[in-house]
């Protein structure tokens, strides 16, 4: 009777269980000590935040709530010049203190610090050059500024065309009227309060101010008196810039 061939031997396939598992093991510390990066980092975010001011504070609960829509607001999108913070009722405070420490580089703005005026109204934030007897930021019954003047004007087109804001140019004399001037002949005050007006927002533009910033121009003459007790008070003779809430 024929003898049955032998079978031929099968493969033996060896599992090295226990090295994937020490492989494993040996990579487990990484992500552990990455996660305790990542919360030391967020502890220390916090930590800042809780020891930020309070325009920052705004800012950054402003993008969580709306990315987009914020980043649109302050500007700092694509194709967009703006960098500031858009002037509103809540930091209305820290950019008039911005705005002035920014003046305060001036060589010489001692000299006419107390000739510039801000303050807070329904409208926005708004800073008043106020004239001198002799004409400290215009040549006096002119609509052409001094040195000083355009001066102060490029420090503010430089804070104020940062902004997104929308901005309002006002003109104003006192109550002394221009020689030979009628209600419908000469160069009145009406005139010399519009030009005024018109020659500040050249120079904001001219130094960073953008052009669809500018949406009013106001020549008030002496309609609107700062000292009504006496209309030719010269301080009733300024440039107001208004900066939009």
């Amino acid at each position: 009777m024929p003898r049955k061939a032998p079978e031929a031997p099968q493969p033996v396939f060896h599992v090295r269980v226990h090295r994937s598992l020490e492989q494993h093991r040996a990579g487990a510390w990484k992500v552990a000590y990455a996660d305790f990066v990542t919360a030391l980092m967020a502890l220390f975010i916090v930590l800042w935040m809780m020891n930020s001011s309070q325009k920052v504070k705004e800012s950054i609960s402003g993008y969580f709530h709306d990315p987009r829509g914020y980043t649109r607001k302050l500007g700092a999108g694509p194709a967009s010049r703006e960098e500031g913070i858009p002037v509103s009722q809540h930091n209305v405070a820290d950019l008039q203190k911005q705005i002035q420490q920014a003046l305060a580089q001036m060589p010489d703005f001692k000299k006419l610090q107390n000739n510039v005026k801000f303050s807070v109204t329904g409208e926005g934030l708004r800073i008043d050059l106020l004239e001198t007897e002799q004409g400290l930021f215009f040549v006096s019954g002119s609509p052409s500024p001094t040195p000083a003047g355009e001066r102060l004007l490029r420090m503010l087109a430089g804070e104020i065309g940062r902004m997104p804001n929308s901005v309002v140019i006002e003109g104003h004399t006192d109550a002394r009227p221009f020689r030979n001037a009628g209600l419908s002949t000469g160069y009145s005050n009406w005139e010399l309060s519009a030009d005024r007006a018109n020659a500040a927002r050249r120079l904001l533009h001219s130094y960073g101010v953008q052009g669809r910033q500018v949406v009013e121009i106001r020549g008030y003459a002496d309609q609107k008196l700062l000292n009504p007790a006496e209309p030719d008070d010269p301080r009733n003779r300024r440039i107001s810039l208004v900066v939009k809430f």
